[in-house]
């Protein structure tokens, strides 16, 4: 039988990382961490933190990222969970691969977004954040599998009722919910990106997913100006999100990931 391979796409500063943690404490589950992100920086010329480990710990070829997504899970999992940042999609990257994944969205209130990504570098553009990318790749998807919506899941819900959200997210995806999923051990893991260094140590701290925080009331004038410009693509996305029974109202804030 041939392995469930997940597509997640999300971008920054989402609970990627966290939802990564839940899908790498099942049984039966390989995770691999954004895969692109040395090709979108190679081909990009972005200056990221940790740019060049980046570029040395993976391929900068994403013909040969799309084939090794698409052929046999490294370990030999039933199921291979894949964290995409949603900005790593470049046009030029083929789309062939993506009949060979069962894709979702990961999408969170772009106003915590933004607060949240700022703490952590200078500058912030709407390329950054990759909410209008996300709703580009939704629309894909969408089109390539003759207007069936894949599920798509907001953080905030899934730290309203991480049981309730994730067993519906797991339903919807043909694999079987686990509770271990709730909870995992602290610490690094070695399928941690190499950028781990500077963007998980809230996670690495963690033990399960945490409790909400709100979106901040005010941002600077810079950031509010993109999470308007990205709220429409947050809206679009968020009206077909998998909905615990006892999850919490949209825009609500589940904290840093």
């Amino acid at each position: 039988m041939d392995p469930v391979r997940i597509a997640m796409w999300s971008g920054p500063r989402n609970i990627s990382t966290a939802m990564m943690r839940a899908f790498g404490n099942h049984p039966d589950c390989f995770v691999t961490d954004e895969p692109l992100y040395a090709y979108y920086l190679s081909r990009t010329g972005i200056d990221h933190p940790m740019r060049d480990a980046v570029i040395a710990s993976q391929s900068t070829s994403w013909r040969e990222v799309v084939d090794w997504l698409s052929g046999p899970v490294p370990d030999g999992s039933a199921v291979w969970y894949q964290k995409h940042m949603t900005h790593h999609l470049l046009d030029e990257v083929g789309r062939d691969w993506f009949d060979a994944v069962r894709h979702c969205f990961l999408i969170r209130d772009p106003r915590a977004v933004l607060a949240s990504y700022a703490a952590k570098r200078d500058t912030v553009t709407l390329e950054d954040v990759g909410m209008v990318q996300q709703a580009r790749i939704f629309d894909e998807v969408v089109a390539r599998d003759d207007g069936r919506v894949p599920p798509v899941v907001d953080a905030a819900d899934v730290l309203g009722d991480p049981a309730g959200t994730l067993a519906k997210l797991c339903d919807a995806l043909g694999v079987a919910f686990d509770e271990r999923m709730l909870s995992w051990p602290p610490g690094r893991r070695d399928t941690d990106g190499v950028w781990a260094e500077h963007w998980y140590a809230n996670v690495e701290r963690s033990t399960g997913f945490g409790a909400y925080r709100p979106p901040p009331e005010a941002l600077p004038d810079a950031l509010e100006t993109l999470a308007v410009q990205c709220q429409p693509a947050y809206d679009a996305l968020r009206r077909y999100a998998l909905r615990a029974d006892a999850g919490v109202e949209p825009g609500r804030d589940p904290g840093d990931g």
